[in-house]
């Protein structure tokens, strides 16, 4: 994009960001803004100490002001424009009072669509959410349009990519994919836009301790993925999330049919989700042929189902960090099971989402030859007898290949959320799990 198109936008604006935070995005975003010549207030519950890493990484800016370790009403009165990050409560007062004041608050992805809506009406937008597959879907819709030839640009909540500066490079005739979570999607809903093709993998209960237990509060930011398409637009969903969907309105939708594909992916589930890439590539114009050649080479998302090889003794390891709750944990015992037709050994446990746990326990005592769990209050909810069980992630490791004999499956699907005293987000559980793991490489 041309500057000159969005320079004026955020020239002399006066800007509140809420939620620096430590992923990247948010540091991405600022920096961006204060590229343009914003007035800007950072403002973060984190402490300056905890901030450090990322205020270091913007200390050359002299136009922007920090609040951290609280927040204050005043720096959401006589602002141009509030950018929140994602997982600001839906009740937060100090968006209530920006509100309130008639100050529009806008969340990065939706705001950086919005303008490219505007100003490059060129760009295919291709949205991809769901509580189970979006990761998958989104990298895998992403190669396939590289592989034949397309300019891709990824955003929304892929890791240490910030949505505002992909603003300087995206260009009429491209794909824009990004990968939303439900967060990410309330700014859609308050902007009244959606993506050009929108995908929705799948609907299941997740982040209910946010939602307060309400499904139907989850489910309405999931649906602005759709809700303000326009005629032209497509929704293309698995068969799962179309039951959820239809049984709540009436929309247009594709469901993929049935493929066989020749692929590294395993599980039914990843069969769904090379489904539904098929599907978007179908939509953008690409043939039978060129998909599948893109789908065969194709290899797991780091953190998902991710076949890690082999190590010592010959047990292969999979990486399923981002198996955050019941269902994900058990997709993965299972397509481990049907593929190898062996039990792995798992390693299991963390923070508490409020999410039921019974099917979990059932498959953990059926299909797992052993289990190490990482403590945490998820854990702590698991009524199974626990032999092994360490703080550590570095132990919970060094016990799975003790009991580890030639030929087995270790696999790491932690059926919890990562935060804890050890780790900030899930990214930081998945590097000390590759770091550690490596260490038993052959």
């Amino acid at each position: 994009m041309k500057k000159d198109l969005y320079f004026p936008y955020f020239e002399n604006k006066k800007v509140t960001v809420l939620g620096l935070g430590l992923l990247g995005r948010g540091i991405g975003d600022t920096r961006f803004l204060a590229m343009n010549n914003a007035e800007i207030i950072v403002t973060d519950k984190k402490t300056e100490e905890q901030l450090a890493s990322s205020v270091s990484e913007l200390k050359d800016f002299q136009n922007i002001k920090y609040v951290l370790g609280e927040h204050r009403l005043e720096d959401f009165q006589n602002r141009d424009f509030i950018l929140k990050a994602a997982g600001v409560p839906t009740d937060s007062e100090y968006i209530q009072c920006a509100k309130e004041n008639n100050i529009p608050v806008y969340m990065s992805a939706a705001l950086m669509c919005d303008i490219v809506m505007r100003e490059l009406p060129q760009v295919v937008i291709i949205g991809i959410t769901g509580t189970r597959g979006k990761s998958t879907v989104t990298e895998l819709i992403a190669y396939i349009l590289r592989e034949n030839g397309s300019r891709v640009h990824l955003g929304g909540n892929i890791r240490g990519v910030a949505n505002l500066p992909l603003l300087d490079v995206i260009e009429d005739g491209d794909f824009l994919i990004l990968e939303l979570d439900s967060w990410q999607l309330q700014g859609f809903g308050d902007m009244k836009i959606s993506p050009h093709i929108a995908v929705f993998t799948s609907f299941l209960d997740d982040h209910m301790n946010y939602y307060k237990n309400d499904k139907e509060l989850y489910f309405a930011d999931k649906a602005n993925i759709y809700r303000n398409q326009h005629s032209g637009d497509v929704l293309i969903a698995s068969a799962q999330a179309v039951g959820e969907i239809l049984i709540r309105e009436r929309v247009s939708v594709i469901v993929p049919e049935k493929k066989d594909f020749e692929m590294n992916l395993i599980g039914e589930h990843n069969k769904v989700a090379a489904g539904l890439a098929y599907e978007v590539a179908a939509q953008c114009g690409l043939d039978d042929e060129s998909i599948r050649g893109a789908i065969k080479t194709f290899k797991a998302v780091d953190g998902r189902l991710q076949d890690m090889g082999l190590f010592k003794n010959n047990v292969i390891v999979f990486n399923d960090n981002n198996g955050t709750t019941e269902d994900a944990t058990i997709v993965a015992i299972n397509s481990i099971f049907e593929k190898f037709d062996k039990k792995p050994i798992l390693i299991v446990g963390g923070g508490d989402k409020g999410l039921p746990i019974n099917e979990l326990e059932k498959i953990i005592q059926e299909k797992t030859k052993a289990v190490v769990y990482l403590s945490g209050a998820g854990t702590d909810r698991i009524s199974i007898k626990k032999e092994y069980e360490y703080e550590k992630l570095s132990d919970c490791i060094v016990k799975a290949f003790e009991l580890s004999e030639e030929g087995d499956i270790i696999l790491f699907s932690p059926a919890f959320a990562s935060f804890s005293k050890y780790f900030n987000n899930e990214y930081e559980r998945n590097d000390t799990f590759v770091k550690e793991v490596e260490k038993f490489r052959k």
